[in-house]
């Protein structure tokens, strides 16, 4: 039995949870290009990444896919899948060979139901992942929108495999992920660039100066 990873949504979950989860898990072997779940496919299923890396993508307004973000090893995925089978909100592909646990809600409330003390983990758990969602909420509605933009950034520069190296999304894209106008986003860019924070071109952007970035990133906490 492969243990479950302790991270994520898990990093607070007992290890009698842990276990049980373990124990209802299949591993999935994914090549290169396959997709694991499709944007509004039916949630059925928690993930966790044993090898690998996989893509989380969605489609935008414009119909273009829109990148997330890069998972790997030890991460885990898809938990509202446990407590609601609604719609999935992003694609996950595999951007390389990759291995992944699959536990399905089915199994895991079978296993609730023998075992009710398991519940109180799962109710625990799902406090938890309201609050981040909250957190979420919050930061989108009352940062100021550099700041999110900022943040986003270095988000994404954290995902690649090198931090220094050009974001591929063009100054629209960026508004969609950060919820402003394109010209707010590019009015931002603009002032940025000639601080030298980051350069700017229709190939994407370029961060310069992270420390700098840092800085605009938590410019709400002065």
């Amino acid at each position: 039995m492969t243990a479950f990873p302790n991270s994520g949504f898990l990093s607070e979950a007992s290890e009698g949870l842990r276990e049980m989860l373990a124990a209802q898990a299949a591993e999935v072997a994914l090549d290169r290009g396959e997709v694991l779940f499709e944007q509004g496919d039916e949630g059925d299923a928690l993930y966790a990444i044993l090898e690998g890396t996989l893509e989380a993508s969605f489609l935008a307004m414009s119909g273009r896919k829109l990148s997330l973000s890069l998972m790997r090893p030890g991460e885990v995925f898809g938990e509202i899948a446990l407590f609601d089978n609604g719609p999935r909100t992003a694609t996950i592909t595999a951007a390389e060979p990759s291995r992944v646990l699959r536990v399905r809600q089915r199994d895991v409330m079978k296993q609730i139901q023998q075992h009710p003390d398991l519940a109180v983990d799962m109710i625990r758990l799902a406090g938890v992942r309201m609050r981040w969602m909250g957190a979420q909420l919050n930061e989108q509605v009352f940062l100021p929108m550099p700041v999110r933009l900022a943040r986003k950034l270095l988000l994404l520069s954290g995902q690649q495999d090198s931090p220094t190296a050009r974001i591929t999304l063009s100054q629209s894209e960026l508004a969609e992920f950060v919820g402003a106008t394109r010209e707010a986003v590019s009015k931002t860019i603009s002032t940025w660039k000639r601080s030298n924070v980051v350069e700017a071109s229709r190939g994407g952007l370029q961060i310069h100066d992270f420390d700098a970035l840092k800085q605009l990133a938590d410019s709400d906490l002065i």
